[in-house]
Order: structure tokens, then sequence, then C-alpha cells
């Protein structure tokens, strides 16, 4: 009698956790059969399969003006933005562990404040301005470098390394510099993942630094560019019909197909960085957070 209880609260255990599941993935997966479906056959509806095979939608977003070089400065701004929060965050978490650093507890202390006041938008504004980050690349990456949340995980993850590593690798004549390369950065690679995620879902989700402060085509991101679209999908729709019309084609597109279209465009990349970090991303996670 015991064993089959068991047997069916597991069951039921599966069942919720399988319907569960697919509450969580089917919005995503609406969104790109609806995304390949016809624009005017997905008016009727869209359920498991798209409407009418077409990537009509996807031709219409990327023929917009600027869309390939908006969308090139939103990937280097992800890559190199990751990659120097990456760096100096681990620098900086390794350098607030060590004694020898003067005045340590302030500086972290200091860092730390910071997670909990913040300025506002007119001095932030005002601040970058002066830095000469406006209209500048340079905007994108250099006031993320140091995020106080990532330096409280990296530092509570260093803290909890054996310390007999570090000595060691001073035996050899190893210096700060050469055990954090050689020793704290490979060993801390499930908290670097983690914090790979956060920086790059940040740094590619992100548009209001360029909103307030960035003029130049130049140097629009997606994200931006995207927004101003989804706002004016109409207007969109208008031009790409008519110019369908001139050229004798049949199709049309709808402002729902150009908002689903613009969101999945915004939220595949995110979406395909997380399977090659998800190994590392809890348990980095749960094991930079065990320690105050």
């Amino acid at each position: 009698m015991k064993k089959d209880s068991s047997n069916l609260f597991d069951i039921f255990n599966y069942t919720v956790q399988i319907l569960f599941t697919l509450m969580c993935i089917y919005p995503f997966y609406y969104i790109l059969i609806y995304s390949f479906s016809d624009p005017q056959q997905a008016l009727k509806g869209v359920f498991l399969v798209p409407r009418g095979l077409s990537i009509v939608n996807y031709t219409t977003i990327f023929k917009l003006d600027n869309m390939l070089h908006s969308f090139g400065i939103s990937v280097l701004r992800t890559v190199i933005g990751t990659a120097l929060t990456i760096a100096c965050c681990t620098w900086f978490a390794y350098a607030v562990t060590k004694n020898e650093l003067y005045l340590r507890k302030y500086i972290y202390r200091f860092l730390v404040i910071t997670m909990y006041f913040n300025a506002g938008l007119i001095p932030w504004y005002i601040t970058m301005k002066e830095l000469g980050l406006k209209n500048n690349f340079l905007l994108y990456i250099l006031p993320g470098a140091v995020v106080a949340y990532y330096v409280v995980l990296l530092k509570t993850f260093i803290e909890q390394l054996p310390q007999a590593l570090e000595e060691s690798a001073m035996i050899d004549g190893a210096g700060h510099f050469k055990i954090f390369t050689n020793v704290i950065f490979p060993l801390s690679m499930p908290i670097v993942a983690t914090i790979a995620v956060f920086a790059s879902v940040g740094q590619w989700n992100t548009w209001y630094d360029n909103y307030f402060l960035v003029s130049s085509d130049n140097l629009q991101t997606l994200q931006l560019i995207l927004y101003n679209y989804l706002t004016d999908a109409q207007r969109i729709v208008a031009s790409s019909n008519m110019q369908d019309l001139n050229r004798g084609l049949a199709s049309k597109i709808s402002p729902d197909s150009i908002r689903i279209t613009i969101t999945m465009v915004v939220t595949l990349p995110v979406m395909l960085v997380y399977p090659f970090l998800q190994r590392y991303f809890v348990k980095g996670l749960m094991l930079g957070a065990i320690k105050g």
C-alpha cells in the first residue's frame, strides 16, 4: 500500500512539473511559430505549428534602416562589455580579499553602499557627459566595468577557496598577479560563468544609455531601434505593404506580426546564451552566496 501511494505521488509530481515546464516554455514557442507564420493566416490563430510557413516578417525587419549596423553595435557592446566586466570585477574581488590592500575593508564597504543608494538620472547624465562619454562607444562598456553585486559574489567565492593553494604558489615564487591568473581565476569559473550570463544579458537588453546620451546613428544599438520600431509598427506595416503592392506581391504583414518578430529578434540571442553556461550557472550562484 505504501509503495502504491509513493508511485501515485511520483506520477502526480512529474505531471505537475511537466505541465509547469510547458507553461514556461510555450510563450516563447508561440512567439517563435507566430514569427514564422504567414502574417495574414496568423491572424486566424496559431497554436502548435506555424500557419503558412514564411520568413516575410524577418525579411521586413532586417530591411529596416540601420538594422544590421545596430545589430553589430549591440554584439560588440555585449562581448566587449561582458569581458571587461568579468576582468575588472574578478580582479577587484581578489584584491579586496588581500590584507595587503590598504583600507581594503573601507573600499569594499564603499562599493557595497552603491548597491543601496543611487544618485538619480540627472546626476548620472551630467557625470557621463562631463566624462566625455556622450556619443562615445565607451559609454556602453566603461560604466558597467565594476558592478557591486558581482564583486560580492566573486569575493565570497574566492574566500572559500583553500588558502593552501595560494601559499603553495607563493612558495614557488608566484606573485599576486600570477596567482590570480593561474590559480584563482581558473578555479572561479563557476561563478565567473554566472556573472557572464548576468552581464551579457544586461548589456544586450540595456537601451536607456543609448536613448539619453547617443544621438549618432553610427552608435545606435539594436534594442533602441527595435523599441522605436515596436512603437511604430503600424507605419512599418503600411510602408512595407505599399512596397509589396508596387512590386505586385500579394503578401501583407500585420502590426502584430511585426511586434512579435521584433520580440523574437531581441529575445533569441539571450535564450542561446543560457544552454552553454547552464552547467556553471546554478553551482556558481549557490557557492557564491553561501557566506555573507
